[in-house]
């Protein structure tokens, strides 16, 4: 049985050309923006409101800060700047009791690592010998070795 599945669901479609239809949504405002502006306000006045009108619109059209549109992404900055912050974390009572147990049996069951000098001379002098030599007590060593399974 073959079960098609959607592929490619992030991808916006196209609508005029290459622009999707946000793209074009923006690309409209900014026209009737301009066109509002033409008609008000002095030519001068025009070019010096108009430039940067017109960047803002074309970056919220194109520009995609992190993989998301710039819209989005104001709109995200503006949420962090009013929401709360503050988390407090409560414990719940099994956890600790569930901790504490962990904590008491790696306690109990923690290996001595010590190991006197004579014992570093016989594994020392097996090392040098390439194995060809054994001693009983340093076999006794190597087998309570923590690393040793």
């Amino acid at each position: 049985m073959l079960i098609n599945v959607p592929q490619y669901i992030d991808v916006e479609d196209k609508i005029a050309g290459p622009l999707t239809a946000k793209q074009l949504g923006w690309i409209i405002i900014l026209g009737i923006m301009l066109i509002i502006l033409w008609n008000v306000v002095p030519m001068a006045v025009f070019f010096i409101i108009g430039i940067p009108v017109t960047i803002l619109f074309v970056s919220l059209a194109f520009y995609r800060p992190y993989g998301q549109p710039l819209a989005s992404f104001f709109l995200y900055g503006i949420m962090y700047f009013f929401r709360p912050k503050i988390y407090i974390w409560k414990r719940t009572p099994e956890k600790i009791v569930s901790t504490v147990q962990k904590i008491q049996t790696a306690a109990t069951v923690a290996p001595d690592k010590h190991i006197s000098s004579q014992s570093l001379q016989d594994l020392a002098q097996l090392l040098d010998s390439e194995g060809t030599t054994s001693n009983a007590e340093l076999e006794k060593i190597l087998k309570q070795a923590p690393g040793k399974r």
